[in-house]
C-alpha cells in the first residue's frame, strides 16, 4: 500500500523539463518555498522513472512532450513502479486529449505553464494530501471534448506518418501491411474531419489524442 503523502517535512520534487531555461527558473522558484526541495531534475522523459526510483520524490512534476517517452507515459510507468510518487502534469498545451490521457495514466493533476508559481507550490501540497488538482478551464474543455474516436492502432499509424514517411516505411516501422496501413490512415482521417494524413496528424495533436 503506498504510504501516507504527508511529507513529515519538506516535500520532495521530481522535475522532468526538456527546456534548460524553464527547468531551471521552475527549481529555483520552487525552492524559495519554504517546504519544497527539488530533489532531481532530468530533460527526458526515459530518465524519469530512474530518477524516481534513485531519489525517492513525493511529487513528480512532468512536462509533456519530452525527448524519449512523453510524460504521459512516464507518468504511467511511475504509478506501477514508483506508486508513492504522485504526478503532477505541468504543460505549455492546454489540449483536453492531454488531460483525458494524463487522468488515465494516474496523474493526481493537470496545470499550464502560465500561472504563478504560488498556484503551482499550491498544487503540489494539495496532491500530497490525496486530492486531484486540474485547471478548471481545461476540465470543462475536456467534458465537452468527449473521448478521442481514434483507436489505439491509428494513433500508431499517425505518429509513423510524420516527417514524410511513406506508407511502405510506416508499414515496415510497425510491422504492418502496407494495405493496412492504408485503412488505419483512411479511419483515422474520417474520424478526425480532414483531407489527408497531414492533416489528421495536425488535427489529432492539437487536440491531444496523440
Amino acid at each position: 500500500m503506498p504510504r501516507d503523502h504527508r511529507p513529515a517535512k519538506s516535500i520532495r520534487v521530481l522535475l522532468a523539463e526538456d527546456q534548460g531555461m524553464m527547468r531551471g527558473a521552475l527549481a529555483l522558484l520552487l525552492g524559495m518555498e519554504p517546504d519544497i526541495e527539488v530533489v532531481a531534475q532530468v530533460a527526458a522523459g526515459d530518465a524519469i522513472v530512474d530518477a524516481a526510483l534513485n531519489h525517492r520524490p513525493d511529487v513528480a512534476l512532468l512536462d509533456i512532450e519530452l525527448p524519449g517517452i512523453s510524460g504521459l507515459d512516464a507518468a504511467a510507468e511511475l504509478r506501477d513502479q514508483a506508486p508513492d510518487c504522485r504526478v503532477l502534469i505541468l504543460t505549455t498545451f492546454g489540449r483536453p486529449g492531454y488531460l483525458r490521457r494524463a487522468m488515465e495514466a494516474g496523474a493526481a493533476g493537470f496545470l499550464v505553464k502560465d500561472g504563478p508559481v504560488e498556484d503551482l507550490a499550491r498544487a503540489i501540497r494539495q496532491v500530497l494530501t490525496g486530492e486531484t488538482v486540474v485547471d478548471p478551464a481545461l476540465a470543462a474543455a475536456a467534458l465537452s471534448a468527449g473521448p478521442s474516436p481514434l483507436t489505439a492502432r491509428e494513433c500508431d499509424v499517425l505518429k509513423a506518418s510524420v516527417d514524410g514517411a511513406t506508407v511502405a516505411d510506416v508499414a515496415a516501422k510497425l510491422h504492418l501491411s502496407e494495405s493496412t496501413v492504408r485503412n488505419y490512415l483512411s479511419a483515422a482521417i474520417g474520424k478526425t474531419g480532414t483531407r489527408n494524413r497531414t492533416e489528421a496528424v495536425r488535427e489529432a495533436r492539437q487536440q491531444g489524442w496523440l
